[in-house]
């Protein structure tokens, strides 16, 4: 995979696929412009070689038609005001007029284009749609790490087109850090694993049972291996077609010598909505009216101890429900013992990341994914469907 820094981009146009998927609020102004800081270091590197700059990312899911609360006009103002220097603007990102925007471009200038999810092409990965993308470029860079889990027109099928492809900084970053957490990873290696869904983290799990020592597995997804194992957790969320899912990875668990671990206590409540802690119980079965909301003070302790000891830490998803204050404290606890372990930690997905923004502790995590489910399909495939079409194309 070639890397930005090894190309000369003077004079070149230059197509960057960034993610500006950034939140805007009901004036369509920007809350959180994170992920067009992470770009910067890419952009300016190119601006300032001289490339003629075409920015393309993806903001919501607009389900292929243009919606002005979806526009990336915003983002646009919002890079022009960080790099201190003009960012045209594209009202749509192929056709003749954007053709034409493009080749009047001066070395140095950028342009960014309408939103690439106003059409449907996009995320069928149309090969027309994608030759319509390339129109005009020389270089196709990748830096969009966070959306390089989808098979995407201007993630993957652009770089048929393209006659060179390369990986911005934010990319190189990314994987350079996440393939330390896939390739021979310092011992003990400590997975932790949160969040609502078993079915969202299986593939993970089976790759991490290659891999890791200790896997710390909480939030609502914890349940339905609690009830696997025949305990009954009351109103507490359970997928229940996962259930044979979930006993065989914990067989598989101890056939590899996986030490696959639990919570052993429970912060309860009769419901989300009231915010408030019912009780907290460190057996079964629960009262039949209430449901675990996160992970008790006992299981902080046994998860940090383990964590304490760890050399490599991998954490995707809350340990409880972190959007409430109350059911926020374990989560919370986690985050401070990762960061007070001294291991190399990478933690992807947005409530992780919350977490050590609200303990703050991000400057000890040793890297912040910026995509959480690209993070998680890597850690699970050891590649991205974007990566892959990057060494592909930069061979070209």
């Amino acid at each position: 995979m070639l890397f930005i820094e090894n190309l000369d981009v003077r004079g070149k146009t230059v197509f960057c696929r960034v993610d500006f998927n950034v939140p805007l609020d009901d004036r369509g102004e920007i809350r959180n412009d994170t992920r067009i800081r992470a770009s910067l270091p890419t952009i300016r590197f190119l601006l300032d070689g001289g490339a003629k700059l075409v920015l393309c990312s993806h903001l919501g899911r607009p389900k292929g038609k243009p919606d002005p609360k979806m526009s990336l006009r915003p983002a646009a103002v919002r890079l022009a005001e960080l790099l201190g220097r003009e960012v045209l603007f594209a009202a749509d990102c192929i056709g003749p007029d954007v053709e034409a925007q493009k080749a009047k471009l001066h070395d140095g200038q950028a342009l960014l284009l309408e939103n690439v999810r106003f059409h449907n092409e996009e995320t069928k990965n149309d090969p027309a749609f994608a030759r319509e993308l390339a129109a005009g470029i020389d270089i196709f860079v990748n830096d969009a790490f966070g959306s390089s889990h989808r098979a995407h027109a201007s993630i993957v099928g652009i770089t048929d087109f393209v006659p060179l492809c390369a990986a911005g900084t934010l990319m190189k970053t990314e994987v350079d850090h996440l393939r330390k957490a896939v390739v021979s990873p310092a011992k003990p290696y400590v997975a932790i694993l949160g969040g609502a869904k078993v079915e969202d983290k299986i593939p993970v799990i089976e790759n991490l049972l290659h891999l890791a020592d200790h896997i710390l597995i909480g939030g609502a997804m914890a349940y339905t291996f609690l009830k696997a194992q025949g305990h009954d957790v009351g109103k507490s969320m359970v997928e229940p077609d996962k259930l044979a899912i979930a006993a065989k990875i914990m067989a598989e668990a101890r056939l590899k010598g996986v030490a696959l671990h639990l919570p052993i206590d429970h912060v309860l409540t009769a419901s989300i909505e009231s915010g408030t802690v019912a009780k907290v119980v460190d057996s079964y079965p629960f009262p039949a009216e209430l449901m675990g909301v996160d992970i008790g003070p006992k299981t902080v302790a046994e998860f940090s101890g383990i964590i304490a000891r760890a050399k490599t830490i991998v954490w995707n998803g809350p340990l409880g429900v972190f959007e409430t204050p109350a059911f926020a404290v374990g989560t919370v606890k986690i985050a401070e013992a990762v960061a007070a372990s001294g291991a190399m930690s990478i933690i992807g997905g947005g409530d992780s990341i919350a977490a050590v923004d609200k303990a703050g502790v991000g400057s000890k995590i040793t890297h912040i994914s910026t995509g959480g489910g690209a993070s998680l399909e890597f850690l699970s495939f050891n590649t991205l469907p974007g990566i892959d079409a990057l060494e592909k194309g930069s061979h070209a």
